[in-house]
């Protein structure tokens, strides 16, 4: 069984997180910048293999697609040239930043650990993916 990785794509930072091989659990894996993204997906495929993408969709607190949706579409398009034989799901994203930093809250990081917005990307892409998980489980 392959991994299952999620990718919150933003236009500077991109965070990814990971399944494990049971694809029970999420963790985040890194932040990178998104001009390398492609080229460290490429990298990480060489390695473990990867059975779905899971893209967050930025959506509006009303439920529309948000203006960042275009790169996130843009972005998915090069996945799918790079990458055709492996699927892409969206899922919604709303509330993640803020759930993340909640998360960084409770785990008792210091206020400038917290400013850190390359972990809040790859703490946002970790909620992602196990929300799309548990989302998964419960459609059995």
């Amino acid at each position: 069984m392959g991994r299952i990785i999620a990718i919150d794509y933003g236009r500077k930072r991109t965070g990814i997180a990971v399944t494990d091989t049971l694809q029970m659990i999420a963790n985040g894996l890194v932040t990178v910048l998104s001009n390398e993204l492609e080229k460290y997906l490429a990298d990480y495929l060489k390695k473990e293999p990867v059975e779905l993408f899971v893209l967050g969709f930025p959506k509006q607190m009303n439920n529309q697609p948000s203006e960042n949706l275009k790169y996130v579409e843009q972005f998915a398009a090069r996945l799918k040239r790079l990458f055709p034989q492996i699927p892409i799901e969206y899922y919604d994203e709303r509330f993640t930043s803020v759930l993340a930093q909640r998360v960084m809250i409770e785990g008792g990081l210091k206020k400038k650990q917290r400013q850190n917005k390359a972990l809040v990307d790859e703490i946002s892409a970790a909620i992602i993916l196990q929300s799309y998980l548990e989302s998964k489980k419960y459609q059995q």
